[in-house]
């Protein structure tokens, strides 16, 4: 399959088009932005982890039942995906209380919750993604109530797995964020990807911040960060 011209450029990815239309390339890059694009920077290396994370557990979902776009790794740093429409919705699970969500309750960060927390997005950058429930996303006509039905479905099963995954590797999947999209025969799939970008990962016993937080909050050790989880995934 041929590697055409590039279709998009958003944040942490580039995509391309391919000889077949119903395939795309999705290139990962180093930049690294946080607060809507407020802050921005580079992560050394940060585009070969989140390429091979996410892909590996897409494997592993795919595997338990979860579909997704992923479809081959072509290199270190570009994969080839099915070509999907994005339903335009960030769905975000929360396990433990931490940012947005401690700052908005006004508590502190690290309390277990008791139960899991969905929540929406409505995904636009120039209103900074608003959050939205689901009588926002039914009377705006975004996805249809089958399908979002589906995706709750989908982002919980999804949690279960993962939780449990990380957990083998003492990290705590605190919280992270979904994009879910549609193939063009109409098959609703897991997009984007499941990387130290999108989650939020605290090793088990110290506590120690291993994702972007650590860019976000000027921590510190950020690549070696994204090296620790990509490590303890592998195996090393």
């Amino acid at each position: 399959m041929e590697k055409l011209n590039q279709l998009y450029e958003g944040k942490a990815k580039k995509v391309f088009a391919t000889s077949d239309p119903n395939y795309v390339i999705v290139s990962y890059k180093d930049d690294a932005t946080a607060f809507n694009g407020l802050k921005k920077g580079t992560i050394a290396g940060k585009g070969e982890v989140n390429n091979r994370m996410s892909n590996m557990l897409m494997t592993m979902l795919e595997k338990q039942g979860i579909p997704t776009h992923f479809v081959k790794e072509l290199s270190s740093r570009e994969t080839l995906v099915r070509k999907v429409s994005i339903v335009p919705l960030e769905v975000i699970v929360r396990n433990v209380t931490a940012g947005s969500l401690a700052k908005r309750l006004g508590v502190e960060e690290g309390i277990t919750l008791k139960r899991t927390v969905l929540e929406y997005c409505y995904k636009d950058d120039a209103l900074g993604d608003p959050m939205v429930n689901e009588y926002h996303i039914l009377a705006m006509g975004w996805t249809s109530e089958e399908t979002l039905r589906k995706i709750a479905e989908y982002a919980l099963r999804i949690n279960d797995i993962l939780k449990a995954y990380f957990k083998g590797l003492n990290i705590d999947l605190i919280d992270f964020k979904l994009e879910f999209g549609i193939t063009s025969d109409g098959q609703l799939v897991l997009a984007d990807e499941i990387s130290p970008d999108t989650c939020r990962f605290w090793d088990s016993s110290t506590h120690e911040k291993l994702d972007k937080d650590r860019f976000r909050r000027d921590l510190g050790g950020v690549e070696d960060a994204y090296r620790e989880m990509m490590r303890r995934i592998e195996g090393k």
